[in-house]
């Protein structure tokens, strides 16, 4: 299985987690294995490595590549979302550390058959998990003009959304759009393409994927859930590539490190609400040398906690 993919911040991230030789860690977006085997190389034999994903080429490419280490690795197929089930059947109370790398991997982008790419021609799919029912093709023939403003807004954050939302609309009336080059060459028909901001189908495709996948609505309760899984001194990392997963991450972590949320005028406190984590350092971005090696890496943003005090209830 050829699933390359360039790890975004590898160095960084392992100084982020602190890697225990004995200790739990687990890859929430597993992808080819890349961070994760660096992981598992600093693992002993007592230390487990537990790697999620949902995407079947990824499950087959990362078994592969994981296969060497010495430590106890899990492999499950599933989306993050169901962690705190996945860890329960494993029998895994508190990890030392979790990440979440939220990028698609360059295998999903560069296999034309996966619909993610406005580059090649494909049928319009986008599925990180292909046991699902809704595709892109779905979204773009069955959703009203009015729904695809939106999610192409929200989404995509593209101003040019209702336009863009009335071509496909009256494009869709004389034959379904079948391929992701059908979509963006009506969108290229539809917008002006400026003079740095790459395709003008980018954030439209940004925008069908996530609605895709659900990804953004799933996001904050499995950081939530990943953190109340933590022992304390514990650390989650996670890289996003965008600006609404960022915020998302950034608002839920200024959340989890806040302590009393009582209204200033309150004399004392009454909410009894405990700080989880402490906020290790700014977002750290990639060096100038990592983008050049790798473009895809541009966007990235890292963002670290580490886990005080005890666990509390999951999500």
């Amino acid at each position: 299985m050829n699933f390359e993919h360039k790890s975004v911040m590898l160095g960084e991230v392992l100084n982020a987690l602190d890697v225990k030789p004995n200790g739990i860690y687990l890859d929430c977006t597993l992808g080819g294995g890349g961070h994760a085997k660096a992981i598992g190389e600093r693992l002993g034999v007592n230390g487990w490595l537990i790697g999620l994903d949902q995407d079947d080429d990824a499950i087959s490419a990362a078994t592969e590549r994981l296969a060497g280490l010495t430590c106890e690795v899990k492999i499950v197929r599933a989306n993050f979302s169901e962690l705190d089930k996945i860890l329960d059947s494993l029998g895994v109370d508190e990890l030392d550390g979790a990440l979440f790398d939220l990028g698609v991997s360059s295998h999903q982008i560069d296999t034309a058959q996966r619909g993610f790419s406005y580059i090649q021609d494909s049928p319009l799919d986008m599925r990180m998990d292909r046991r699902k029912a809704l595709t892109a093709r779905e979204v773009i023939n069955r959703y009203d003009e009015d729904r695809l403003t939106k999610i192409f807004r929200e989404y995509g954050e593209e101003r040019f959304a209702k336009r863009i939302a009335a071509a496909v609309s009256r494009a869709r009336k004389i034959s379904p759009i079948e391929t992701t080059g059908q979509l963006a060459r009506l969108i290229e028909q539809t917008v002006p393409r400026t003079k740095h901001g790459g395709h003008p189908a980018k954030r439209v495709f940004q925008a069908v994927r996530i609605e895709v996948n659900g990804e953004l609505e799933i996001l904050a309760d499995a950081l939530k859930n990943a953190v109340n899984r933590l022992k304390s001194g514990g650390r989650l990392a996670v890289i996003t590539f965008h600006s609404l997963e960022d915020r998302i991450a950034k608002e839920t972590f200024r959340t989890l490190a806040q302590g009393c949320i009582c209204p200033k005028n309150f004399p004392v406190c009454v909410c009894n609400h405990k700080a989880q984590v402490k906020i290790l350092g700014k977002a750290q971005v990639p060096t100038p040398s990592e983008i050049e090696f790798n473009s895809r890496a541009t966007s990235a943003k890292l963002r670290v906690v580490e886990k005080i005090g005890a666990s509390v209830p999951s999500v």
